[in-house]
């Protein structure tokens, strides 16, 4: 099968180091076409970089779709436009947060999320209350990293991770972590490790969810929000994503 992951922001050194998450994750069979956009921010640190971030995105998703993707997975844990993409896409569609948080919520009671960013919180906990998940969650804490200080191994970096892992455990009485960041792909087994419990890499999840879906035979259902869009003219720079 052929799975598409699109890292919906610029940078091609974490588009590579998503890439070879998926890879080391995926079935043998399973080929992994890792993408990113060539229009949009270089790191999706809140709700404003997210927004510029979709169209670009959405490009890419269609692109796949023509190269015969099979599934789609959105390496984004903001889970940045996947209703969106749900909605034009004829291959499923997964986001890296929801694969994470439905993993960590299958070994564990009670799991918390470690995240870079304070302003990554809310949107985090949104889309909690929307999957149905939010009182599985024991907290969502925000190591103070930016995205783009995981591109390479960073010591500092690994260590406020560690130390948010900590106080989420003895504070909140998580029993599972999920990593909060596509960045934090390559981090997943040496916290584990550490800590002594299951931490969950959202890339890791959503192909193995993906490659569920594909060898199931299912797909994203057109009966209510995700029913093709309906044709109309888009102007501007959105001429291109016309239905």
């Amino acid at each position: 099968m052929r799975l598409h992951v699109v890292n919906p922001n610029t940078t091609t050194t974490m588009t590579a180091k998503i890439a070879a998450a998926a890879r080391a994750i995926a079935l043998p069979d399973t080929v992994i076409d890792a993408r990113q956009p060539a229009m949009g921010p270089v790191s999706i640190e809140g709700f404003y970089d997210e927004a510029f971030a979709v169209p670009g995105m959405l490009g890419c998703i269609r692109e796949a779709d023509r190269d015969g993707a099979d599934a789609h997975i959105i390496a984004c844990f903001d889970d940045t436009g996947l209703d969106a993409a749900r909605a034009i896409a004829k291959a499923p569609v997964i986001g890296i947060g929801e694969a994470g948080f439905h993993v960590a919520s299958l070994v564990a009671a009670r799991f918390a999320v470690v995240t870079t960013l304070g302003v990554s919180i809310v949107p985090i906990e949104h889309n909690l209350r929307k999957y149905g998940l939010a009182e599985r969650c024991a907290c969502v804490r925000a190591a103070e990293v930016p995205v783009l200080a995981l591109e390479d191994r960073n010591t500092e970096a690994l260590g406020k991770i560690s130390t948010e892992i900590t106080a989420a455990i003895r504070g909140g009485r998580a029993e599972a972590i999920v990593l909060g960041c596509a960045g934090m792909a390559d981090l997943a087994a040496e916290l584990a490790g550490t800590h002594g419990l299951p931490v969950v890499d959202g890339v890791a999840a959503a192909v193995t969810l993906a490659e569920g879906l594909v060898r199931l035979g299912l797909s994203t259902s057109r009966l209510g929000p995700y029913a093709a869009p309906r044709a109309k003219t888009y102007s501007g720079p959105f001429a291109p994503f016309q239905p």
